[in-house]
C-alpha cells in the first residue's frame, strides 16, 4: 500500500469523532488554542454511537443535562432524547467550535508507536476503501474510541437459526427500509436496546414479545423535566442547565449509593414502582425481579414508562425463558412454549474493543492491554503521552469525558510550564491487587474483561465512580504526584545507552506484578 512520505505532525491527535472526541476537540480549542490537533474518524460521519445506531426508538439512557457537554447547554425540551436529536447536538457543537474542519474522515487508526528519542507517537491509519496507509505523528495521543466494537456485534449461536423463515436482525445493523407494521416480532434481550426497541416497534407491529433469559431492573423516568421550563423563564440557558445538571448528578449519585448500601430496599422500591404501571395480572416477580443487586448492571430507563404502557395496551409482552431452538415460524423455549415470529431481533449486546483495536507499541514493545493498569482511569502505566476516555458506568458517559478533557488540557499546560516533552505514569513501589476496570457484571463486560486494562485498589490507580470526587481530582487535584513523571526530551544516548528506556522500565514493572 502507498504510504505518505512525510507524516503530518500535530501537537495532539484525537482518535474518534463521536461524543467524546468532539468534546475533547472543543475543550482543546477553548483551553489550549495554541495546540494543533486533528481527529481521525474511521467512518464518514460525526457522531460515533449516535450515528451508527439507527434502530427504531434509539435514545439516550442518561438524561441530556448530564449527557450533554458541560460547556454547551442542552436546550431542547426532552430530558431523555432520541438518537437523531443527540446526533444533531453533537454535530452542531462541532460546527459551533469549528472542530469539524479538523476531522479526517475515513481514517481508521490501526497502530500507534511511541518512540522515546523524538518523544512522539507515530500513528498508522488506513484511508478509504483501498486502505491506503497514512502516517501521522503527534506529541500527545488522545483516544476517544469508546470500548464497543462497531463492526462485529455479539450474536450468540442460536440452535436452529438456519431454519427460521422470517427476517433476523441485529440492532447494530438495522435495515433502513424495515417496516414493522402488522408483523409479529420477538426481541431477544432485556437490556437498554431491548427496552427501547419494544415500545417503538409495538406502535405499529401486530405484537412485540421481549424474550429475556433473565430480568433487568427497569425504572420509569419523566421524558420532560418539569423543573427545566420554570428555570428557563427566570435564568439564562447556561445557568438553568448548570442547576439541572448538578441536581441530576446528585440524584443519580444518591440512587447509586442507596442501591449499594440498601440493595433489598431499592429492589423492592424499583419493583413496586413498575408494578403500579402494569396490569394487575402481570407477573412482576417473574419478569421484573433480577437475581443480581441493583447497579451490578446498569438500570434501564424508560421515559414516561413507555414500555409499561405498551404492555398495558396489549401490544407488547415479556416472556422469561430459555431458547431451545428457532423454528421455521418463530422460537421454541425449553418450557415447550412457542413464540410465533415474522421477525426476530437479537438485542443480545455488543462486543468490547479496547482503543478501537489500535495496536500499541512503546519503543518496539507491543503492549497487551489486558496487562496494563489505568492511572486515574484515563492514562496507562508505562505508556507516555497517552490519554483515553472511559465514561462512568453508573452515570452519564459525558460527565467523565468532560473531566478527562479538562485534565488533559491542564496536563498539556503543565508540560509546557515544565518544558517537559514526556509525561508517564509509573508503577508504585508496593504491590496492589488488580481488578477489572469496568465493575459491571453485564454479559458484554464479563465476555471481554481479560482483554481490557485493569485498575488498582487505591488512588491514583483506582477508577472512581463518583463525579463529585472526580471533580476535585481532575479539576483541582495535583498533576504531579508519586506516580506521574515529567521528563525532558531524551537524547539518543539516554535512550539507547541504558538497558531500557523509561517506558520499557514501566512495562517490565507491569510484567513483575508490581501493580
Amino acid at each position: 500500500m502507498p504510504t505518505s512520505p512525510e507524516p503530518e505532525h500535530l501537537d495532539v491527535l484525537i482518535l474518534g469523532a463521536g461524543l467524546s472526541g468532539i468534546g475533547a476537540a472543543c475543550h482543546l480549542r477553548r483551553r489550549c488554542p495554541q495546540k494543533s490537533f486533528a481527529i481521525l474518524e474511521a467512518r464518514q460521519a460525526i457522531g460515533g454511537t449516535w450515528d451508527l445506531f439507527r434502530y427504531p426508538g434509539v435514545r439516550s439512557d442518561s438524561d441530556m443535562f448530564t449527557l450533554g457537554y458541560s460547556f454547551r447547554p442542552w436546550e431542547q425540551a426532552e430530558s431523555i432524547a432520541d438518537g437523531p436529536s443527540i446526533l444533531s447536538y453533537v454535530r452542531d457543537t462541532a460546527d459551533a467550535y469549528g472542530v469539524d474542519e479538523s476531522i479526517r474522515f475515513g481514517h481508521r487508526a490501526v497502530r500507534a508507536q511511541w518512540s522515546s528519542e523524538p518523544a512522539r507517537w507515530t500513528v498508522e491509519a488506513e484511508r478509504g476503501r483501498g486502505r491506503e496507509t497514512v502516517l501521522f505523528t503527534c506529541d500527545f495521543l488522545y483516544a476517544c474510541t469508546g470500548y464497543y466494537d462497531y463492526e462485529q456485534p455479539f450474536t450468540p449461536q442460536f440452535p436452529g437459526a438456519e431454519r427460521f423463515g422470517g427476517e433476523f436482525i441485529h440492532p447494530q445493523h438495522w435495515p433502513p427500509d424495515f417496516d414493522p407494521a402488522g408483523r409479529r416480532i420477538v426481541v431477544i434481550g432485556s437490556g437498554a436496546t431491548a427496552v427501547t426497541l419494544v415500545p417503538a416497534l409495538a406502535a405499529s407491529a401486530a405484537h412485540v414479545t421481549m424474550l429475556q433469559r433473565s430480568p433487568t431492573y427497569i425504572l420509569s423516568v419523566p421524558e420532560h423535566d418539569p423543573l427545566v421550563p420554570r428555570l428557563r423563564r427566570w435564568l439564562s440557558a447556561e445557568r438553568a442547565y448548570a442547576i439541572v445538571r448538578w441536581r441530576n448528578v446528585l440524584l443519580t449519585m444518591l440512587n447509586f449509593e442507596l442501591c449499594q448500601r440498601f440493595p433489598g430496599m431499592m429492589r423492592r422500591l424499583i419493583r413496586g414502582l413498575a408494578r403500579k404501571q402494569l396490569p394487575p395480572d402481570f407477573d412482576v416477580d417473574t419478569h421484573l425481579n433480577p437475581t443480581y443487586k441493583p447497579w451490578d448492571q446498569r438500570l434501564c430507563l424508560v421515559p414516561d414508562g413507555d414500555l409499561f404502557r405498551a404492555i398495558s395496551a396489549g401490544s407488547a409482552s415479556i416472556v422469561t425463558g430459555t431458547i431451545a431452538t428457532f423454528t421455521t415460524g418463530g422460537v421454541r423455549l425449553t418450557s415447550g412454549e412457542e413464540l410465533p415470529a415474522d421477525v426476530i431481533v437479537a438485542a443480545t449486546g455488543l462486543n468490547l474493543l479496547f482503543l478501537g483495536g489500535v495496536e500499541l507499541q512503546v519503543d518496539g514493545e507491543t503492549l497487551d492491554p489486558g496487562r496494563l493498569v489505568a492511572y486515574k482511569g484515563m492514562m496507562l502505566c508505562g505508556v507516555p503521552n497517552l490519554a483515553l476516555t472511559l465514561g462512568y458506568t453508573n452515570a452519564s458517559w459525558t460527565l467523565k469525558a468532560d473531566l478527562v478533557a479538562e485534565y488533559v488540557c491542564r496536563l498539556l499546560h503543565e508540560m509546557d510550564a515544565r518544558d517537559a516533552a514526556i509525561c508517564v505514569p509509573r508503577a508504585p513501589a508496593k504491590t496492589m491487587d488488580r481488578v477489572p476496570i469496568i465493575g459491571l457484571k453485564s454479559g458484554y463486560v464479563l465476555r471481554s474483561v481479560e482483554r481490557l486494562p485493569k485498575q488498582g485498589t487505591e488512588p491514583p490507580w483506582r477508577l472512581h465512580q463518583n463525579y463529585v470526587r472526580d471533580v476535585r481530582m481532575f479539576r483541582r487535584g495535583a498533576l504531579a504526584d508519586e506516580a506521574m513523571q515529567f521528563r525532558a526530551r531524551p537524547t539518543a544516548a539516554a535512550v539507547n545507552g541504558s538497558p531500557a528506556s523509561h517506558a520499557k522500565d514501566a512495562v517490565a514493572e507491569l510484567a513483575q506484578g508490581r501493580v
